[in-house]
């Protein structure tokens, strides 16, 4: 019977050798980390216009069907709150996906360098190399990976990057109807999503936290935001 590498890192014990390492950096295990500078390559990112998103939730339907992502489980979601009272009350809609940080904390985490941080700047996950350790959920300072029922991988946004390499946009970017999302290269300052960081005032998720997300937010109100309860369910 053939295994896949998956199966044989597991086999190997290497399930065993995760549980007995420190919960932080693994020596020798962190992926690169090192991203393109100028004129070296693209370096992607995402700017998210809350002044226009209305909670339609077409994001996240579309990123569930060009992942198939599992009943239950998302990639890509908006998360919804309300602040004030009448006649003032209004409701807020927060977008919320991988933030594809420059120092990823799910990336220095990881034991088997399924977990990469690419030049370009994605985060990316080889489900092949992953061997369901949950390390990397537990790294995470945004809840935005999950363990999937069926392959018993960690799966998580990855900029669908499969589109991007093709020179398509994000499944949710490009379904986005308030045109809310703006995705492109952050090293090209003629991009789009380079004007909009050069002339609006952003902000990040849990700038605390010192992951340097490349997912920017303009109006970001951050009593809108709740950080998410990691899904450690299988």
């Amino acid at each position: 019977m053939a295994l896949s590498r998956r199966d044989l890192l597991i086999r190997a014990g290497g399930v065993g050798a995760a549980a007995a390492a420190a919960a932080t950096t693994l020596p020798g295990c962190a992926g690169s980390t090192k991203t393109n500078k100028p004129g070296e390559g693209p370096r992607y990112g995402m700017v998210i216009d809350l002044r226009r998103c209305f909670g339609c939730h077409a994001c996240s339907i579309a990123c569930k069907a060009e992942q198939d992502v599992p009943l239950g489980f998302f990639k890509s979601w908006v998360m919804v709150s309300e602040k004030g009272s009448y006649p003032a009350a209004r409701r807020n809609f927060l977008p919320v996906l991988c933030n594809h940080c420059d120092s990823p904390p799910c990336v220095a985490a990881c034991p088997t360098q399924a977990t990469k941080l690419r030049r370009d700047g994605i985060v990316d996950l080889d489900e092949e190399v992953c061997m369901g350790c949950k390390y990397c959920i537990q790294a995470c300072p945004y809840g935005v990976r999950y363990m999937d029922p069926v392959a018993k991988t960690v799966r998580k946004c990855d900029f669908c990057l499969h589109r991007v390499q093709q020179g398509m946009l994000p499944a949710c970017v490009n379904t986005c109807n308030a045109r809310a999302r703006v995705f492109g290269d952050l090293n090209d300052p003629g991009s789009a999503v380079s004007r909009l960081l050069a002339s609006e005032s952003v902000a990040v998720l849990r700038p605390t936290m010192a992951t340097d997300p490349r997912v920017f937010y303009i109006g970001l109100d951050p009593d809108a935001y709740t950080p998410v309860k990691n899904q450690m369910d299988y």
